[in-house]
């Protein structure tokens, strides 16, 4: 950080940052209908280009750390309008999905391969995975939005039963393949109860805004809900649940994770189950944030 930036400064404009980056994820989350295609309220060349905003918060937080390149400036300014146009020039046809597939590939690939990361100070490359997840959101809700994704976080309580239920269905599969793979590990519990609730309620809330909501909305009201139209529920529930699996071969590991893998394919499965069951993102998040928050807090 620049000696002539003091604390407070610094922390003010990560917090500005954070604030522009988050507008989009939760103003498409609670309130979807006025996010559904409202971009193709603008003119042609404003729907194309107003993604490139996006970079505003590049600049503020590596400005600030003394650590602005303008290539990576390119980076941010030009890939959510690359990634817009090609959702706008798409076939109307459900059936033609190769072009949302092209620009999944293109988002997962940078998220998991970590491919823009080096552009950002240590411990703040979730700004890189909120910045990805906001032009897949520009491109897939306010521009040319997928039928039947779900994206809506105003809870029901159908939601919760359907995600605690498949949650319930997985923990038996997980604890005993997990343990007698050794991935997880059970220790014992020190903590004050109500300490221990709040661990786990903290753990939660920040699991479900800030992992599962992100790859649930990616992995299944995308990913699974495209690959439907020309593979079936059966075939898309699998091949969504495996790529999810794959997508965790470097997490928590310098080598190919394969017990991570295998525990998040099928995991994936009752994710799809619980997203499919009334095509809902956030039903899929309660099974994923409960799955991670029971894991972080009492297996790991």
């Amino acid at each position: 950080m620049p000696h002539n930036t003091s604390v407070q400064i610094y922390f003010a404009i990560i917090g500005l940052a954070g604030l522009l980056t988050l507008v989009p994820y939760f103003a498409a989350a609670f309130f979807p209908a006025r996010a559904d295609g409202c971009a193709r309220r603008l003119p042609a060349w404003a729907q194309i280009l107003a993604p490139s905003l996006l970079c505003i918060p590049y600049a503020l937080v590596t400005v600030a750390a003394g650590i602005f390149n303008p290539l990576w400036l390119a980076v941010y300014a030009l890939l959510p309008p690359l990634i817009a146009l090609i959702a706008r020039l798409a076939p109307g046809d459900d059936r033609i999905i190769w072009p949302q597939l092209g620009i999944l590939a293109i988002l997962g690939l940078a998220v998991d391969l970590r491919w823009f990361e080096p552009a950002w100070p240590p411990h703040l490359a979730v700004f890189n995975k909120v910045i990805l997840l906001d032009a897949g959101i520009y491109a897939f809700v306010a521009l040319r939005p997928i039928a039947g994704t779900g994206f809506d976080l105003r809870l029901r309580f159908r939601d919760c039963v359907t995600g605690l239920r498949e949650f319930v269905f997985y923990l038996p599969i997980a604890l005993a393949l997990g343990l007698a793979l050794g991935f997880l590990h059970t220790h014992q519990i020190t903590a004050h109860f109500v300490s221990l609730i709040g661990q786990f309620a903290a753990a939660w809330v920040f699991t479900f805004f800030f992992i599962a909501v992100p790859e649930e909305l990616f992995f299944r009201g995308w990913l699974q809900n495209l690959l439907e139209r020309r593979m079936g529920r059966i075939a898309a529930l699998v091949v969504a649940s495996a790529l999810f699996g794959l997508s965790h071969f470097n997490k928590r590991a310098a080598h190919f994770n394969w017990q991570y893998v295998l525990l998040a394919a099928i995991a994936g499965i009752f994710y799809g189950r619980a997203w499919r069951r009334h095509r809902r993102v956030g039903a899929s998040a309660v099974t994923h944030a409960t799955v991670d928050a029971v894991w972080s807090v009492f297996l790991r």
